[in-house]
């Protein structure tokens, strides 16, 4: 008998543990539908957006363009204009400045978010230094192009809509993805 529970014991502990486990992998895709769904945590499509062919004259939206760099990332980064003001459905053309600090060849990637989360699905990349990976020798500088726009159909009650880019160093996982490639030629 006290066998018997043992078993049923070590069973349960086991299911649990993988039920757990498959959870934990889950979450991640999980997460993505559910922002992807909800807005929440302003992520964006990281794929350029078809430019409107309707610009709204009635109302102007306050854009403004945050630049963060990652704790570990020794780059100067900024946008060329901190806040602008358009129309939407027009296409406003800046850029962002980055010049690496150090002596090193470096990569950086760049993750933007939107704020409001609600105003996401409405701010239109059309051509975005997002897409790509940033190389940058050492000491260059750099303006990263940012062609965007804010789709008309942006709630009324949304006045200003905040773009960030947070910039992250990637040059480690790079340079083992360019390794691995050269290995399998």
């Amino acid at each position: 008998m006290a066998e018997q529970r043992h078993k049923k014991t070590v069973l349960s502990l086991l299911s649990g543990t993988l039920i757990m486990f498959g959870f934990g992998f889950a979450l991640v895709p999980l997460y993505d539908v559910f922002c992807d769904i909800t807005g929440l945590n302003g992520k964006v499509d990281l794929v350029a957006a078809e430019p409107s062919l309707v610009v709204d004259n009635s109302r102007q939206i306050k854009l403004q363009l945050v630049a963060i760099n990652n704790e570990s990332m020794p780059w100067r980064f900024k946008p060329e204009k901190a806040s602008i003001i358009l129309s939407p459905g027009e296409m406003y053309q800046t850029a962002y400045k980055a010049r690496n600090l150090t002596d090193n060849f470096m990569i950086a990637q760049a993750v933007p978010s939107v704020s409001p989360s609600e105003a996401a699905p409405y701010v239109q990349k059309i051509n975005c230094f997002c897409f790509e990976r940033q190389p940058l020798k050492a000491k260059e500088l750099k303006a990263m192009p940012l062609v965007v726009s804010i789709a008309p159909e942006l709630p009324k009650h949304i006045k200003t809509v905040t773009l960030s880019y947070t910039l992250f160093d990637i040059t480690p996982e790079a340079e083992v993805n360019l390794s691995a490639r050269r290995n399998s030629l």
